[in-house]
Formats: C-alpha cells, structure tokens, sequence
C-alpha cells in the first residue's frame, strides 16, 4: 500500500468578468520569481536589461505577423500551417499568449516559442518557466478546438528546437503557476523576495525589487551584493534660452532660439527635459517625450518649480495606496519626520566637519549639534521637531560662511555669508542656495513620480496648494549633501562668479550664464558616488535617490521594519 499522500488540486475561483486575462508571459515569470511576477502583473513594474534587450531582438522577425490560422473545423487534411504573432486567449481560463510560431497540419498545431541564447543542458531540455509558458499556449489552442500534444522551444543563438511534450506532469505544474499567480494577484501581498538567489544579479528588476536590501534590513546579516543596474548615460536637458522652442525630427531633439537651430540632442541621452521661463515645445514632442517616460518639468525663469509633466503615471497604486494610510497616522508621520530631521542635522554637521575654512572650529560645536540631534529625537509632536529642526538650521547658517574660500583679490567677499534668507534672497549665496532647493525639489519630484509616489503628499511638510509635501520631505537629509555643496563648489572653484547675479528691487538673481554653470555643478555633484553606508556598495547619488524612494516604499508596505535615511561619514 502506497502511504504518501497526493496533493489534491485546488484551483483559484473563475475570474471576474473585470478582470484582465493573465498573459502566458506572466506564467513564466511566477514560475521563475513570484515576486518578480507580482511586480510586473500587480504593480506594473517594468526595467529593461541586456537580456530583455537580447531577448526583443530575437523576437524581431517573428512579432510580423505572416500566414494564418485556420479553425481546426476549416483546415483541410493534410493542409500546413504555418502562422506568425498570433494573438488568442480563452476567457474560460482567463488565460491570453502571444504565440511566435504555429506550425501544424490539419487540426493539430504545434507552438514555437523564440527564446534568446544557446539551449540549456539540464533536465528536459529547457528550464521549467519556459516550457510552463509554452504548456499556457497549449491550454488556449486546446480551448479553441485544436489537437496540441506537444510544442517547441527554439533557442536563437545555439539555433536549436527543443521538443517539450505536454504530459500531465507539465501541465499540473502550469495549472498551479496559474492558480498561485491569481492567488497572489487578488491577495494583494507581495512574495518575499528570494535569498542570495543566482537568479537576481541578472534580474532587470532587482534595482525595484531590492531582494538583497530588503533581507539585509530584515536580520542585519548578509551584507547585499552590488546592485546590478544598467549604467544610464542620459541626462537631464536644462533649455532656458527665452522664446526657445523644443522639437522633435526622428530620434533628435531641436532646440530653437529666435528661429535659428541653437542645440540638438540625441533622445536616447535625455532622462528629463528641464523648461526655464517662457520655452515653447511642440506637441509630437510632448507625445514622443511622454512615451519614452522622459518627464518634463517647468520653472520660472527665476528657477522657481512650477511642476512636472509626464505620461499616464506609474502603475503602482498600492504604494499610494500605502502612503496615504500613513499620512493620516500621527504615529508614522512622526517617526518618518524624525529620522528626516536627524539625517539632515547629521549631514549639515558632516559638511561643517568636511569643509570648514575658517580659524579654529568652535569646540562646543559638535556638542551642540548632538544635542539638537537628541531634542529632535525626543520630540512628542511635529511641532517640538519643528522647534528642534529651526534651532540646528540656524546654528548651521551661522557657521556657513566658514565653509567659503576667500580670495586674494577680494573678490570674493561679495559672497559674504550672514544669515539664511529667502523669497527673495538678499545676497548671492541664498540665492544659489534657493536656486539649488528649486534643483532639488524638482530632482526628488520627478523621482518619486517614477517609483509610484504621489510626491504632494507628504508626513513632515504638511500638505499646501502646489507644495510637493513628499518631495520636501526626502529632499531634508540631501540639502547638505547635494544643494548647500554644490554652492559651496560652485563657490570655492570660482564656476560662479560675483559678475553672475543681478539685483533689483533687493532682490538677488543668477543671470543665465551664472545658472548655467551652477547647473553644471549641481549635476556633477547628483553624478558622484559614494559608498553606501549601510549596503557597503558604490552608487551616485542620482542612483541613490531611486534607492531611497524605493527604500521607503518597501517601509510603507511592511517588508522592512524601519525606513533607513541616509547619513554619510
């Protein structure tokens, strides 16, 4: 008598009639990562690799459409077929593919499916997700009344077909891919990400999955391995030039001034298009910027953030849906804000630390942070983590001009340092400094908008008309770092010069080629890298800003047990 026991199968209930048919495609990757399943299907997360890059290449001559399909009632005895990118699904098992390859004859067909790569020697010729995907195209030809014993897998670059029959072995094993997919989807809880796997250094999601981040923060154990992202050449395009006007010719963009041809630049170099002042772009670029997810953000010509366009945003809705529950929890609100504020009185008293030009430092001073630090800490509400917020910002402007250089000739005392200042600025460096907020307001906008975040709604920053709360509220531990840095660069190196501003009505200005050095400053600074003081990896600070935003999201989901800002030494 046999006493092991066979699993009984349990599928998921019929889908409802709103909801979309799950694509063969997404059968493979639950069978590969259910994880990496959910973050596709469930969230729309996508990133592009080498291998997915590979992968639509070999797919290039079989997505043209050619031949067709007969019914199996149609197809004659004995008649061919041979049918290019056909498209069927089965509502019945709320299933769709998209097939590269049917050949058959008669009534019964065979799948090909076009895979990237040499053949894999292992078991049954190919690895279990691909020929999963391939037994989901069967199930649908089946459903549509065709004979479908068997398929192939074809490899392009060994040229090898790989024959899977569709035993009942195979076809319990898609069966359940299928059920834990829906059961994962309608669940709305994502899989935890799998541990020191082979499979994620080549995933072209690991940057947003952040399998190794996410267990490292769990248990404080294995230190993660460097993320392995593709390398972005792109930048942002700054156009300030007034009456300037964008468009587009084929893969270029045009930029105009006064009718005459100023710039062009390639499309796949610009990661975002930033607008100062009165900048006209034509419609077909907005639409070709739009779906290339490049966003376009606008400024006033003084450089103040008026807002951002991009396309129909990200789909991602829990990570909203998770971030407005936590706004309105007085209890996360302030545990967000107070390790808001004790990263930026952390870095601010870093950068002092790190470029102090004046006589002999202050001893007291380091002492007096800490103690800003520990009030911060103790603070019962927002508005006691104001108080403490105010008291170290302004013991740290008061010390800010000891991080300046003075030059021989003089004249660099026209950037003589007070007091902090704003709307308008009253001296030069509160205006780079202003200016450098705007920069970073807009940077942290544009990347919380690409992770999923609503960047308006904020748990530090209250939210106000046209105020992106959440925006600021990341931007606090960088201000040192990215924004008070590049203008003491900017400064020290003499890349912007006494002759850049201009004064009106006690107001203070970068004239345009005044901002366009500092620019240049504040995206070589975003470009540096460093080490991450917790991950023990190098990555640039416009990498580490994704990072970060990624980072708080997996927090407001529940994955980690605390959002980790980021301090350097």
């Amino acid at each position: 008598m046999n006493d092991a026991q066979r699993e009984l199968p349990l599928p998921f209930p019929e889908l409802a009639g709103d909801l979309p048919l799950l694509p063969a495609r997404m059968v493979n990757e639950y069978q590969y990562c259910p994880r990496l399943a959910y973050l596709e299907w469930v969230q729309g997360e996508w990133a592009e690799s080498a291998d997915t890059v590979e992968g639509r290449h070999a797919h290039r001559r079989v997505d043209r459409p050619s031949g067709e399909l007969p019914s199996p009632e149609e197809a004659a005895e004995g008649e061919r077929i041979h049918a290019r990118s056909i498209t069927l699904s089965s509502n019945r098992l709320g299933l769709i593919a998209k097939m590269d390859l049917i050949e058959g004859e008669g009534g019964r067909v065979v799948p090909v499916d076009y895979k990237r790569g040499k053949r894999p020697h292992v078991a049954h010729g190919a690895y279990d997700p691909e020929r999963v995907q391939l037994c989901v195209q069967a199930m649908i030809l089946e459903e549509h009344g065709y004979t479908c014993d068997e398929g192939v897998l074809y490899f392009t670059e060994s040229r090898e077909r790989v024959r899977v029959p569709f035993d009942e072995t195979l076809r319990a094993a898609t069966r359940n891919a299928i059920d834990g997919l829906r059961l994962i989807a309608a669940g709305g809880q994502i899989p935890p990400p799998l541990e020191d796997s082979p499979k994620c250094p080549r995933c072209s999601l690991v940057g947003i999955c952040l399998p190794d981040e996410v267990n490292f923060l769990r248990r404080q154990e294995t230190p993660p391995r460097p993320l392995a992202v593709a390398h972005d050449q792109a930048l942002p395009l700054y156009v300030q030039a007034r009456n300037a006007k964008v468009s587009k010719k084929g893969e270029v963009l045009e930029i105009y001034v006064e009718d005459e041809k100023a710039q062009t630049v390639r499309l796949i170099d610009v990661s975002q298009l930033v607008l100062m002042g009165n900048v006209y772009v034509t419609t077909p670029t907005l639409h070709e910027l739009m779906a290339r997810e490049i966003p376009v953000s606008w400024h006033s010509f003084g450089g103040w953030f008026l807002g951002h366009t991009f396309g129909t945003g990200h789909k991602n809705v829990e990570i909203r849906t998770a971030q407005y529950r936590a706004s309105f929890d007085p209890f996360t609100c302030l545990q967000l804000s107070k390790g808001f504020v004790v990263a930026k009185i952390q870095n601010a008293r870093t950068l002092l630390r790190r470029n102090w030009k004046g006589e002999e430092r202050p001893e007291d001073l380091t002492a007096q942070f800490q103690e800003d630090i520990r009030r911060a800490q103790r603070a019962k509400n927002l508005p006691e983590l104001l108080g403490a917020e105010g008291q170290a910002a302004a013991r740290y402007f008061s010390h800010f001009s000891a991080l300046l250089s003075r030059g021989h000739d003089g004249a660099s005392m026209a950037f003589d340092f007070r007091t902090r200042n704003r709307r308008p600025p009253t001296d030069p460096v509160n205006a780079l400094l202003s200016y450098a907020y705007s920069l970073l307001v807009r940077t942290w906008t544009v990347v919380l908008s690409a992770v999923g975040f609503d960047p308006y709604r904020g748990f530090y920053h209250q939210p106000r008309y046209g105020r992106p709360a959440l925006a600021l509220d990341m931007m606090e531990p960088f201000r040192p770092l990215i924004a008070d840095s590049s203008v003491i660069q900017a400064i020290n190196n003499g890349e912007v010069r006494p002759t850049d501003f201009i004064s009106a009505a006690g107001s203070v200005a970068l004239t345009p080629d005044g901002r366009k050095r500092f620019i240049a400053a504040f995206e070589r600074r975003l470009s540096h890298e460093i080490t991450h003081p917790l991950f023990g990896y190098k990555v640039s600070y416009r990498r580490l800003f994704e990072l970060q935003a990624r980072l708080l999201a997996r927090y407001l989901l529940g994955e980690i047990p605390e959002y980790p800002n980021f301090t350097t030494r």
